[in-house]
């Protein structure tokens, strides 16, 4: 067969058989398959992948957790939770004062409406302390026992009473009403009560009427 004829029949003219057109040689087709990639990727990177590829959830959650991360992690939440905690006391702290504020103001408010009703009794008080000194004050006689109930009515109201012969005299409890020279006196004193002081709980009502022994030399 002539040399035409072989590459009619597709053969070469030393045996071989010659490729169809458009068809690439084996040799190629090897070497194009090595160079391009799949469609999902190299083989290569699926191999560099399947190390992070198989960690689990559980692998992630247990893994131990580096200094760094520990202090970026302290240091991103700890400070607001020390705010709002100091924030918390303090806002404690000043409901606590002013609960001791607001029920201490409403005990001296409820003193000093007593106060307010009790005050123009006082004189009647004295009286019954002058009469007392007089005698006038018989155990078992009416006046008596009108003296007691006043005097008891007084004293479940919280009434008190200062101001007694002896006492060092002090200006912010007595009111002078008169110097007696006294010899050998080295320290005022009250020598006489003219009328008690009164106060009911922190209000005072007046201070005690007295007459104070001084020194003879003045």
């Amino acid at each position: 067969m002539s040399n035409e004829e072989q590459r009619q029949h597709g053969e070469h003219p030393n045996g071989d058989e010659v490729p169809a057109a458009g068809s690439a040689a084996p040799g190629q087709d090897a070497a194009q398959g090595a160079a391009s990639p799949g469609p999902f990727g190299s083989q290569a990177e699926d191999t560099s992948g399947s190390a992070d590829a198989g960690l689990t959830v559980d692998d992630i959650l247990g893994a131990e957790q580096t200094d760094d991360a520990a202090h970026a992690e302290s240091a991103g939440t700890g400070a607001p939770e020390d705010f709002y905690l100091e924030d918390l006391r303090r806002i404690t702290a000043e409901f606590a004062n002013y609960r001791k504020r607001t029920e201490s103001n409403a005990v001296i408010e409820k003193q000093r409406a007593i106060a307010a009703a009790v005050t123009p009794l006082l004189t009647v008080l004295d009286d019954l302390d002058r009469a007392e000194k007089h005698g006038d004050l018989v155990e078992g006689t009416a006046f008596a026992t009108i003296a007691q109930k006043i005097r008891g009515t007084m004293d479940r109201y919280g009434l008190e009473t200062f101001g007694e012969v002896g006492e060092v005299f002090d200006p912010q409890l007595h009111e002078a009403i008169a110097q007696v020279p006294v010899p050998g006196t080295e320290q005022q004193t009250v020598l006489d009560v003219i009328e008690r002081g009164y106060r009911l709980g922190e209000v005072e009502l007046r201070p005690a009427k007295v007459a104070v022994a001084v020194g003879a030399d003045g």
